[in-house]
């Protein structure tokens, strides 16, 4: 991943990060979703985004090049998410919670720390469950009518390998397998 925004379906890129979420965010108004919501495909460059973790702190999804990055898109209200994110405590982070190169990042959507941090501790979770408070980061995949749970998995060059919405047995063994084998590379 590039450490400008990467453009997502022709959007321009900014030498400003902050700027090129808000941007990017707008655009997806106007870009027309898949199916399943999505705005970015598999083999897309993930689009740059600033991540907000609950104690305050901020970094890059651009940072994390050269990692297998998996985020998952939830929401303390959204029924499927609390069903599927026991899964990915058990079947993926704490497999691969010690593994330098990957990372998890749950990503609440549109909700204060406190909720985030609530949601977290009554789902039992212990990946980080990072911070959207307006939409605009969910906004960079998907359009304005779209839903959570959601997850996208990216490569270590920064490409999308996969997506995923709702939770179906079949398909998050898929993710699992996917992630397993790009972490074996």
């Amino acid at each position: 991943m590039a450490s400008l925004a990467i453009s997502c379906k022709g959007r321009q890129e900014s030498a400003n990060p902050a700027q090129s979420v808000d941007s990017l965010a707008a655009a997806s108004d106007s870009v027309t979703a898949d199916s399943r919501g999505y705005i970015v495909a598999v083999g897309d460059m993930a689009p740059d985004f600033e991540i907000e973790y609950p104690d305050g702190k901020k970094v890059m999804l651009s940072s994390f090049k050269g990692k297998v990055v998996m985020l998952q898109f939830t929401a303390s209200w959204c029924g499927v998410c609390r069903e599927e994110m026991p899964f990915i405590e058990k079947d993926i982070w704490q497999k691969h919670k010690n593994n330098n190169s990957f990372v998890l990042l749950g990503i609440d959507y549109k909700e204060t720390p406190e909720v985030a941090a609530k949601f977290a501790k009554d789902i039992k979770i212990t990946y980080p469950l990072t911070l959207d408070r307006d939409g605009s980061r969910f906004n960079l995949f998907c359009g304005p009518d779209a839903g959570v749970t959601r997850n996208i998995i990216i490569d270590r060059e920064g490409k999308i390998i996969m997506l995923t919405r709702l939770y179906e047995e079949a398909e998050f063994a898929e993710m699992v397998k996917l992630i397993d084998a790009e972490l074996k590379k």
